[in-house]
């Protein structure tokens, strides 16, 4: 209880800079060390050919339906977390934290063994089929597939822990559980892909046992640290429980969801906006990118999610004034950020591209789509930070909505509906994610705005209200 309390305090009175940026380092080295398990593969992927790092594109989908129940799971039970710590219901906190754990767990394990069983017609989903594309290529996703499905439990709960342990403001266990795991997948890559011959598989099965190694760290954070601990006998699968997991994690799954059948279509257009001596290459680059931008994402994605515990836990307290400075703090210093990261991204495009593919027609594809992406990316901010505000205070309509925008709602159909608008189709596949962004910044603005001055009324609220005796003022 105790160590509760000093956390309460902490989140409730250090000032909102100092606080952030603290919690900032660990989350932004732990969102840019799970992009590195995709690059990684990539990267060394691309050693082996064209068609192989098509192949794995074909199959990143997968990963991200992966991911999207882990993060349904995890942002579900670790915003209601916050919320339950900053109202101090202990019981509550620690009900949910075994619910989500085990949640995931099981959904992990469905997934792996539907996938299995269906994984012919799954890869014929995804586009990995011949006569779309090379037949090594259908080849190598159906290697990549089969042992990343069989990661899929460790993938489904590193997600729940890490998010977790960000949400009780215990980031660095979550940052050391992650960063093993892909210092790991780095070097196992090298070895099973070309000391062992395993080529493609070799890729999927360092990232298979990296992401088992994670879980385990992970889980041993929630141990050591002043974490709640995840027992079976708290685990709630109640209406109240999946309620409130859905009201966190909905934006998250249907994020993640429609990232994965965005990825599709953009697949599907890549390949037949070209010729089809190009579509592998076209494809190849498209995954390379990204990759690319992923990356850079992450490490916004990872600033931001030191936002979270500090909106949740001051939300549930009532302390909307700082609800309010911590997210204008955020979409500040997100702006900065990426503007400074798409700025390189522009003039560097060909030679990030050439690190992962050295194939001329995927340098070429990859460098004017970068480009392209390059000139709306600073406009993700504003999108990323008000999603996450409206989806730590519960707001699960609008989360939902800016959740699925840029990847779903506004790129599916504009990835689908440009190509057959300009003359040469390749060029409505690069104008179709900065065309998505814009429609998402414009969704975002609306609904900041609206947030803003809700906060700001609730504030002035709380401020008329007198103060109960003994009451320490807030020197943030």
């Amino acid at each position: 209880m105790q160590s509760e309390n000093a956390k309460f305090i902490r989140m409730t009175t250090e000032p909102i800079p100092k606080l952030i940026c603290t919690l900032a380092v660990p989350t932004i080295i732990s969102m840019l060390v799970t992009a590195l398990y995709n690059i990684a593969d990539t990267y060394f992927v691309g050693r082996i050919g064209t068609e192989a790092t098509a192949g794995v594109g074909l199959v990143f989908p997968i990963m991200a339906i992966i991911q999207a129940f882990g993060f349904f799971f995890g942002q579900g039970s670790g915003n209601y977390i916050s919320r339950s710590l900053g109202a101090k219901r202990y019981d509550r906190a620690e009900y949910m934290a075994s619910t989500g754990s085990f949640f995931a767990l099981i959904f992990g394990c469905l997934i792996t063994g539907f996938g299995l069983l269906f994984r012919a017609g799954v890869l014929y989903v995804l586009g990995a089929r011949e006569g779309l594309v090379a037949p090594m290529t259908v080849a190598y996703a159906a290697d990549y597939i089969s042992i990343i499905l069989c990661g899929a439990p460790f993938m489904c709960l590193s997600c729940v822990l890490n998010n977790q342990l960000r949400f009780q403001g215990n980031a660095f266990f979550a940052m050391i559980g992650l960063v093993t795991g892909a210092i790991l997948n780095v070097a196992l890559d090298p070895l099973f892909i070309f000391a062992l011959h395993l080529e493609v598989r070799g890729a999927a099965l360092a990232t298979a046992v990296s992401q088992a190694v994670s879980c385990g760290l992970l889980y041993i954070g929630t141990l050591r640290s002043d974490s709640l601990k995840i027992h079976l006998k708290n685990f709630r699968p109640s209406f109240y429980y999946m309620k409130n997991i859905a009201i966190g994690g909905l934006p998250s799954l249907f994020r993640q969801g429609l990232a994965s059948l965005a990825t599709l279509c953009l697949n599907a257009a890549a390949g037949a906006s070209v010729e089809a001596s190009l579509s592998d290459a076209a494809i190849a680059a498209f995954s390379v990118v990204t990759k690319i931008m992923m990356f850079a994402f992450s490490a916004l994605l990872g600033f931001g999610q030191a936002f979270q515990p500090v909106c949740g836990f001051n939300y549930g307290a009532g302390r909307y004034d700082r609800v309010r400075r911590a997210y204008v703090f955020c979409l500040r210093t997100g702006i900065g950020f990426l503007f400074a990261a798409s700025t390189l991204g522009f003039l560097l495009a060909p030679k990030l591209v050439a690190l992962f593919r050295d194939d001329p027609n995927v340098i070429a594809f990859g460098t004017i789509a970068m480009r392209c992406q390059c000139c709306t990316f600073t406009l993700m901010a504003v999108v990323t930070m008000t999603n996450m505000l409206y989806q730590n205070i519960g707001r699960v309509v609008g989360a939902t909505l800016l959740a699925v925008a840029r990847q779903g709602l506004m790129f599916i159909p504009v990835v689908l509906i440009l190509p057959h608008v300009f003359p040469e189709p390749i060029w409505g596949v690069y104008l179709a994610q900065p065309t998505a962004d814009l429609f998402a910044f414009t969704l975002a603005v609306f609904l900041a705005v609206r947030m803003y001055r809700e906060l700001r009324r609730r504030e002035e609220e709380a401020a008329a209200v007198p103060a109960p005796t003994g009451r320490t003022a807030d020197q943030s």
